[in-house]
């Protein structure tokens, strides 16, 4: 196989319409914009959001309290899901990813106290509640932060 016998997968480029080039294509005398109007013409088109000067949703709805655009949220687990671990296991994102207890853990992982915990194990996480704190400790077990 050599450069000029590879092709795109069949179906992976189109032509483009050629706007404007006579009745006989499809797309001659107003290339597929309609009569008159705003987005018939050069330019023409509203930004995203408007609403015809109607007051657009974004300023409708309430806004309350501060909104971090930056944040990176934690994944959260229940000290209750850690009970199928063994006795004695090390716990960390790797260990639940494989088991499928997650998915996916994009930012980091924090342990909430909700439910039981009976096992010893060591479990390490990038932050951990204080009750989950304090049932992982009264199991016998330890709380590591990553």
């Amino acid at each position: 196989m050599q450069i000029q016998d590879l092709t795109p997968s069949r179906g992976a480029t189109h032509v483009g319409k050629r706007k404007g080039r006579g009745r006989a294509t499809g797309n001659g005398k107003t290339s597929g914009r309609g009569h008159k109007g705003q987005k018939s013409r050069s330019g023409g088109g509203t930004r995203i959001g408007f609403e015809g000067g109607q007051m657009p949703l974004a300023r409708r709805v309430p806004k309350r309290g501060f909104n971090n655009i930056f944040a990176k949220p934690l994944t959260a687990v229940n000290v209750a899901v850690l009970n199928r671990f063994d006795d004695g296991a090390t716990v960390g994102v790797e260990e639940l990813l494989a088991c499928g207890v997650l998915n996916k853990c994009e930012y980091g992982l924090k342990i909430l106290g909700n439910g039981t915990m009976t096992k010893k194990l060591t479990v390490k996480a990038s932050a951990f509640s204080e009750s989950a704190k304090e049932k992982i400790e009264a199991a016998g077990g330890k709380a590591e932060v990553v």
